[in-house]
């Protein structure tokens, strides 16, 4: 089976014998590294799944970066700070113009506010957009009128990352070709290969050792080990999934009508 913890322990040790260095998202956007891979957990929810995953990794030396979003069952303090004291890195997962209903003024309220609750448990200097494929706004574009340096934070991976040097990889929809994005796209050198469907066709591709810099963005929820949770997860992901499509075919429709 994929999407195992099993299955990404062997992703994580491919990682660590590989020839690239595992950093986190500010370690990058700190000091570029020449050969690296860029490891990043969207946390959308099932907080205690990237608990489990943020021990595998420390265990084997891997930091990371965690993006938690400010939800009632996701934003866990104590959790939270576990994390972080395993040298892991904690970023904010924003998603306030969806919470602000497209009001940018509002939304800046909203993001400072929800900010400084993170940075009451550890230092936070990264944030990433969280993208509803049901909403209408797009959180990043909050930062087309504000500048996230004004409020100390270096970079956002959507913004921040040449994505024309590193090789983009998402588990987006349970399948790594990005297939199934809507809003977790960031256009050149994204990975869209029909080949590219399977965690082992990732390690595959980190054995090969063809990109000197990757990006994997990993979501801890999509995981597990128990038979039952794991279809679950399958049985609603591939539900989620008809609906992106649909969605991003009549994205493309409305968007060729616009021409």
């Amino acid at each position: 089976m994929d999407f195992t913890f099993t299955k990404y322990e062997e992703l994580c040790n491919a990682i660590v014998h590989s020839d690239c260095e595992p950093v986190c998202i500010s370690a990058y956007l700190g000091a570029q590294k020449k050969r690296c891979i860029i490891i990043r957990h969207d946390v959308d929810r099932n907080p205690k799944n990237a608990l489990k995953m943020a021990e595998l990794e420390n265990e084997l030396g891997i930091s990371s970066t965690y993006y938690f979003r400010k939800k009632e069952d996701v934003f866990i303090p104590a959790l939270i700070k576990k994390v972080a004291d395993m040298g892991h890195d904690i970023g904010y997962h924003y998603e306030v113009l969806d919470k602000a209903g497209g009001n940018f003024e509002e939304a800046i309220r909203i993001f400072e506010d929800e900010l400084n609750e993170f940075r009451k448990i550890c230092d936070v200097k990264t944030i990433c957009m969280h993208g509803n494929p049901l909403s209408k706004w797009v959180n990043k574009d909050l930062w087309k009128r504000y500048d996230f340096r004004d409020f100390g934070i270096i970079g956002e991976p959507y913004l921040s990352i040449d994505y024309t040097k590193v090789l983009y990889l998402s588990d987006t929809g349970r399948r790594w070709n990005s297939m199934f994005s809507v809003k977790d796209v960031v256009g050149a050198n994204s990975q869209r290969d029909e080949k590219i469907k399977r965690t082992y066709d990732v390690i595959r591709l980190i054995n090969k050792a063809d990109s000197e810099q990757m990006c994997i963005l990993v979501h801890p929820n999509r995981w597990s080990d128990g038979f039952c949770a794991w279809l679950k997860e399958l049985a609603w992901q591939n539900m989620k999934n008809v609906g992106k499509v649909i969605l991003v075919k009549r994205s493309s429709f409305h968007a060729k009508n616009k021409k």
